[in-house]
C-alpha cells in the first residue's frame, strides 16, 4: 500500500488521546463486554477477546477493569449493549464511519448526527459509503524492538501468510486480510517479534484531501465523535489524516 503511514498518525495523535484516557477505559471497558458477551468468556477460547485484551493492556487499561467488564459479560451488572454503525459524509464530501457501541440508541444516533450535520457534513444511509472501505488487520513493529531488516521482514510475512508491508524509519506496517488477521499476528509473535499495534481496521481504498477551507470543521467533528462516550471508532477516507 503506498501514501501515508498509519502509524506516524497514530503516533501523532497519542497526547491528545492520552488526555481522554478515563473515555478510552470506559470505550474498552464495553468492547471487552461485547466479545466476551459474544463468545466464551475464557481469552484462552475467544480470539475476539484476547485482541481487545491486547488493546486494552497496550493502553494501561488496569486489570481490574478488564476483569470487571468481562465479569458483567458473564451476566452481573444487567448491561445490553449493541454494535452499530453509522455512514456519512464530512466536510468536503469525505466519507465517514462511525462505529459505535451503546445500550440507548436513540441517544448515540442523535449524537452522531449531530456531530456531522452541524459540522458541516451529512448522513448517510447504510451501506452508502462502507464499499469505499476494506475491513483489513493492521499490525506495528517498532524497529527498534527488532534486528530484522527489510528482507527478513518481507521473508517473515510471506511465511505468516500477510499481504502487504510499509516501511518507514520508525516502524513496520503490516497488513493481512481481516480472517488471516489473528493467524498472522500469531505467526510473527511466535518468531519473536514484539507488536507495538494489533487491530481490525477499516483502510480506504482511495483517499482524497480536506478542502483547506473545511479543514477546521472536519478537526472539529473528528473530535466531537471521537468524545463521545459512545463511539468506540470513527474512519474516514480523508488523505494525511487518522481518525
Amino acid at each position: 500500500m503506498s501514501g501515508h503511514s498509519k502509524w506516524h498518525n497514530i503516533q501523532g495523535r497519542k497526547n491528545a488521546q492520552d488526555a481522554k484516557r478515563g473515555k478510552i477505559f470506559q470505550k474498552l471497558s464495553r468492547e471487552i463486554y461485547m466479545a466476551a458477551k459474544g463468545g466464551d468468556p475464557d481469552p484462552a477460547n475467544n480470539a475476539a477477546l484476547r485482541l481487545v485484551m491486547d488493546k486494552a493492556r497496550a493502553a494501561n487499561m488496569p486489570k481490574d477493569n478488564i476483569k470487571r467488564a468481562i465479569e458483567k459479560a458473564s451476566g452481573a451488572g444487567g448491561e445490553n449493549y449493541e454494535e452499530i454503525t453509522y455512514e456519512g459524509y464530512a466536510p468536503g464530501g469525505v466519507a465517514v464511519l462511525v462505529n459505535t457501541l451503546t445500550d440507548n440508541k436513540n441517544r448515540t444516533a442523535t449524537s452522531v448526527r449531530v456531530a456531522i450535520t452541524r459540522n458541516g457534513g451529512s448522513m448517510g444511509s447504510a451501506g452508502s459509503v462502507a464499499y469505499l472501505f476494506d475491513r483489513k488487520g493492521y499490525l506495528v513493529i517498532d524497529r527498534s524492538t527488532t534486528e530484522a531488516d527489510e528482507d527478513k521482514m518481507l521473508e517473515d510475512l510471506m511465511e505468516a501468510g500477510a499481504d502487504d508491508l510499509e516501511t518507514s524509519d520508525e516502524a513496520y506496517e503490516i497488513y493481512t486480510e481481516a480472517k488471516e488477521f489473528t493467524s498472522v499476528r500469531d505467526a510473527l509473535e511466535a518468531m519473536g517479534y514484539q507488536l507495538a499495534n494489533a487491530e481490525l481496521t477499516m483502510i480506504p481504498k482511495n483517499t482524497v484531501p480536506v478542502p483547506e477551507d473545511k479543514r477546521e470543521q472536519f478537526e472539529h467533528m473528528i473530535a466531537q465523535l471521537e468524545d463521545d462516550e459512545d463511539v468506540s471508532e470513527v474512519f474516514t477516507a480523508a488523505a494525511d489524516f487518522e481518525a
